[in-house]
């Protein structure tokens, strides 16, 4: 794949969606630093390097790469856990390169394939939950009353019963926020800038009339300056190792649900694993120009989708206009309100709610079992820790596919005919004087041991018989206990005089047979591979089965 092709053309949009994304990235960014007690201007150096490099190699091409307020927090939480300082530039550059060397290593050895077992029920409770983080994150900066508990869904109760402590102010203007963006999102040609619009139109008015809200500028001071070359500390790679694995846990399951929340629009597949190489990279990266860990950031890439966002580079335009914005007007963001922050952060979490509303109906009606992994997983969500989540969530979808390939094995009965084979029922008794084919489809997982078992036909009395037991896709991932039942099966039938043909297996599954030594029971001529032509190896397998029945006849 050429370089060009790879990044496809960048657009008007992209540009535009840079811009806002950018833009926002000013408050959100050192407000995630400040929750951390980090100096707020890291925020911003993590929505630099970091961002364009994430936006240049990420397969989830939408996503933004940059801090958030679960790394943000983490971060803390491991740094003080090791004795350091939150203000150690040289420790922190140690723990943003020790993430990236994690997450590069996931990476390069495709664990992020794991998360093909997150079933859509579970990330849909997943980003569900995410997304009423990011409004219980606002709170604050939305109604101007801060709720003490750490709970998502504490946050929210604690907030309403306090009601009467929310500033006025700060509930208007970031009302007005909503309604401008709702406004304007109802003209279609403004609908990609929605979101700068009701930024500039609700900052403006507030910052000229001098109302009294909190603005970014309280947080603290926005420099004029490029982000600083920093060297990591060395000596703290002991101390930080373990945390950086946790903080590289926090990163990658956030970025998870963005993949399944945000479709890349080309059409092209996302690959987990080549997110995980993309953030190691701008992580390791990030760590020399004074950024904090940076992950997958669900928020900001909402912005930017939000705005129009159409190809990779939209992430790599937002560092950018970060960059030129920081070091050409800095101070001026200042004067951007916190509950306009809020307000379109409530909006970029309802979006995503939206987003998923259909799935979120699509799990309720398909079956209890997947209800219940979506709702375990979004109270997981609000209530653990993320790296926690995700990973029970895996857990969940895993047992959810085991325990449906558990329910589709089945024991049939082919019969022959003049227009080929029809399916019927298996036969209670095996028949005398004849070969009868029996065929299992299922995955061979040694749940489904007991269903062949169970459906096999009685086969004592039966005199003059062979069974041809057909394979369905099943063996290519054999297991232990489904070829001990099957070899037991063998050895019955043989001690009853009973000839058994295996077909359907696939060449590599013979000598995987023969290496176990469970088959024993069966001759090379008894296992019929299959082939490219349908039912070959099926009319293979009955005439030997036949040869074989009429031959053992003959000298009886």
């Amino acid at each position: 794949m050429s370089r060009r092709t790879k990044f496809g053309r960048p657009t008007g949009k992209d540009v535009i969606s840079g811009f806002i994304t950018g833009l926002f990235s000013i408050p959100e960014g050192m407000a995630y630093a400040s929750i951390g007690n980090f100096s707020a201007p890291l925020g911003l150096w993590s929505g630099i390097v970091p961002t364009i490099i994430g936006s240049m190699f990420a397969r989830t091409v939408l996503m933004v790469t940059t801090l958030t307020s679960a790394i943000a927090l983490t971060s803390h939480s491991v740094l003080t856990s090791a004795g350091l300082k939150t203000s150690d530039i040289g420790a922190i550059a140690t723990l943003t390169v020790l993430t990236g060397i994690v997450m590069l290593t996931l990476g390069l050895l495709k664990l992020g394939s794991v998360m093909s077992y997150v079933s859509t029920a579970v990330m849909t409770g997943f980003t569900t939950g995410i997304a009423l983080q990011i409004i219980a994150g606002v709170i604050d900066d939305a109604t101007g009353y801060s709720p003490p508990s750490h709970n998502t869904v504490g946050k929210f109760i604690d907030a309403f019963t306090h009601i009467g402590q929310w500033q006025p102010l700060a509930v208007i203007v970031s009302a007005a926020t909503v309604a401008v963006w709702l406004l304007a999102r109802l003209v279609k040609p403004l609908k990609a800038l929605a979101t700068l619009i009701a930024l500039v139109v609700v900052s403006v008015p507030v910052a000229l009339l001098g109302t009294d809200v909190q603005l970014v500028s309280d947080i603290a001071t926005v420099p004029r300056s490029l982000p600083p070359f920093t060297l990591p500390d060395i000596s703290t790679i002991p101390a930080l190792a373990t945390g950086a694995v946790a903080v590289a846990l926090v990163a990658l399951a956030q970025a998870a649900g963005i993949s399944a929340a945000v479709a890349n629009p080309d059409g092209s597949r996302s690959d987990a694993s080549k997110d995980f190489t993309a953030q190691g990279v701008a992580n390791m990266a990030g760590g020399f120009f004074g950024a904090l860990p940076t992950g997958g950031s669900l928020s900001r890439t909402g912005v930017g989708t939000s705005a129009g966002a159409h190809t990779r580079w939209s992430g790599i335009f937002a560092g950018v206009w970060l960059a030129l914005i920081v070091l050409a007007v800095g101070p001026l963001a200042g004067y951007i309100p916190m509950p306009v922050i809020g307000g379109l952060m409530i909006v970029i979490g309802g979006e995503l709610v939206v987003g998923r509303w259909r799935d979120i109906v699509l799990v309720l009606r398909t079956s209890a079992l997947s209800a219940a992994a979506m709702i375990v997983t979004f109270v997981a969500t609000t209530g653990l820790p993320l790296q926690q989540a995700i990973f029970l969530g895996a857990a969940l979808s895993m047992i959810l596919s085991l325990a449906a390939i558990s329910r589709t094995g089945r024991v049939l009965q082919l019969e022959k005919s003049e227009d080929g084979w029809r399916i019927a029922e298996p036969p209670a008794t095996l028949p005398s004087n004849q070969t009868t084919v029996i065929h299992y489809t299922g995955g061979t997982v040694f749940a489904e041991v007991n269903r062949l078992e169970e459906e096999w036909p009685r086969t004592a009395g039966a005199e003059n018989a062979a069974i041809v037991l057909s394979l369905g896709a099943g063996p290519m991932v054999p297991s232990a206990t489904f070829l001990k039942a099957l070899d037991g099966i063998a050895l019955k039938l043989q001690g009853q005089g009973i000839h058994l043909v295996v077909c359907g297996v696939p060449d590599r599954f013979r000598p995987l047979l023969r290496r176990t030594g469970r088959l024993e029971h069966l001759a090379d001529d008894d296992i019929v591979a299959a082939t490219d032509k349908l039912n070959e190896a099926l009319d293979i397998a009955y005439a030997r089965a036949e040869r074989s029945r009429l031959a053992t006849r003959g000298r009886g």
